[in-house]
């Protein structure tokens, strides 16, 4: 298939989620919406999980390449920016809130591939920095993007406060130099 028509029904998708919800996002739908027929869709995705799960991880307005700004405070500030922005900015932040929250009460709708996609491009920054000199060998990446991470979700989403400007590198300050 090709990728543009994949990117039109992977776009079709997260509308459809981020619009009426999981439950309300159907195969035909999305056949309707992109203009492709329902049984292409079904020849590469055999199921809405699958195609949820496929869109999430590779779809263009979901993107995401890990910054590279030559320091890991950089890097980091960055990587939070991209993470305020997903969770604050429509359309990302619809389609990111309305399909992860679709995951936890969906099992079988496995956003740990979202997850997991994104963790491996955002390990760069880390080893980057241990050959730079900035972090020890022995830290633990995953804990520091999911505080950082977290932080932005927990008080975007869950508390539902507005993420100032000035927060990513607020919370990378707190991070690295201490509270």
């Amino acid at each position: 298939m090709a990728p543009r028509k994949q990117q039109e029904i992977f776009d079709a998708t997260l509308r459809l989620v981020a619009e009426r919800g999981y439950d309300g996002l159907t195969v035909e739908g999305v056949a309707e919406l992109s203009g492709v027929n329902k049984t292409t869709i079904y020849r590469w995705w055999p199921s809405k999980p699958a195609l949820l799960g496929a869109a999430l991880v590779e779809a263009d307005v979901l993107g995401f390449e890990a910054p590279d700004t030559g320091s890991l405070r950089g890097d980091l500030v960055a990587l939070v920016e991209g993470v305020r922005r997903l969770l604050t900015e429509p359309p990302a932040s619809d389609i990111a809130v309305a399909a992860l929250a679709a995951a936890v009460h969906h099992p079988e709708l496995d956003a740990r591939r979202f997850f997991a996609d994104r963790f491996a491009r955002e390990r760069e920054i880390f080893a980057r920095a241990v050959r730079r000199g900035e972090l020890k060998e022995s830290a633990d990446p995953m804990l520091i993007v999911d505080l950082l991470a977290g932080a932005v979700w927990m008080r975007a989403v869950f508390r539902g406060l507005r993420v100032a400007d000035s927060f990513p590198a607020e919370a990378v300050s707190a991070l690295l130099d201490g509270v």
